[in-house]
């Protein structure tokens, strides 16, 4: 579980209870990995000091609750800068979980943010590094420098899933919402790898009616109506 580390500042009752959520899941056997602080999709193009901060300030607020560090990262929108790199090899980390060498997505993405722009509508997203469309789909060893290619560097990275040749993205949203003929087909072709890292958002397992997400999410959002 990837955790957006300010839900669990402060003393409020929200705090409190992801706290204790947190705490649930980690005695229940998963790991808890960090995912930044406040979440900043532009997070890979801050400069070294305040990227450290950030992942920093993540860091110790997670190891304050569970008593002891995370040793797993995943960047905002996908997308790991040398600095932020630096920052978690410093820390101790293990491996990194933030490259998706998904042409397709990369390319809806645009498409979408484009069009939000012609409209005068602003997106928080940002475009990732095209160079990290093309890394390698299984675990490698990173390159501190160029995190798209094997390298030397301590940490490891998981790439999130993505299918052989076309590079379709096998991802919660995608299984969702796919029809079931090509989500079985997806999910076969993954069988047969080493490695299948899914990457799936909690809203990819909500039940809108069971539940209780607000009808009008639920009208957005497709694949909140698959049971």
């Amino acid at each position: 579980f990837f955790v957006v580390a300010s839900e669990l500042e402060g003393q409020s009752d929200h705090a409190r209870a992801a706290r204790a959520l947190v705490q649930s899941i980690a005695q229940a056997g998963h790991e808890i990995a960090n995912h930044s602080f406040s979440h900043p999709y532009d997070l890979a193009r801050w400069e070294r000091k305040r990227a450290a901060h950030e992942i920093g300030r993540a860091h110790a607020l997670i190891g304050d609750v569970l008593g002891r560090a995370p040793v797993g990262f995943r960047a905002p929108g996908y997308d790991i800068s040398a600095a932020m790199l630096d920052a978690l090899a410093r820390r101790g980390y293990l491996y990194d979980s933030s490259i998706f060498p998904a042409p397709g997505y990369y390319a809806a993405k645009a498409v979408v943010m484009a069009a939000l722009w012609a409209t005068g509508k602003r997106s928080g997203a940002v475009m990732t590094n095209p160079r990290a469309l093309w890394a390698p789909t299984e675990p490698y060893r990173l390159d501190g420098d160029r995190p798209w290619r094997r390298g030397q560097f301590p940490l490891i990275e998981l790439p999130i899933a993505v299918t052989p040749f076309l590079r379709i993205p096998v991802i919660g949203t995608n299984l969702a919402v796919a029809p079931a003929p090509l989500r079985s087909h997806w999910l076969a072709r993954m069988r047969r790898r080493a490695f299948f890292n899914l990457e799936l958002h909690g809203l990819d397992v909500l039940d809108a009616e069971q539940d209780g997400v607000p009808s009008e999410l639920a009208l957005r959002q497709r694949d909140l109506r698959v049971p």
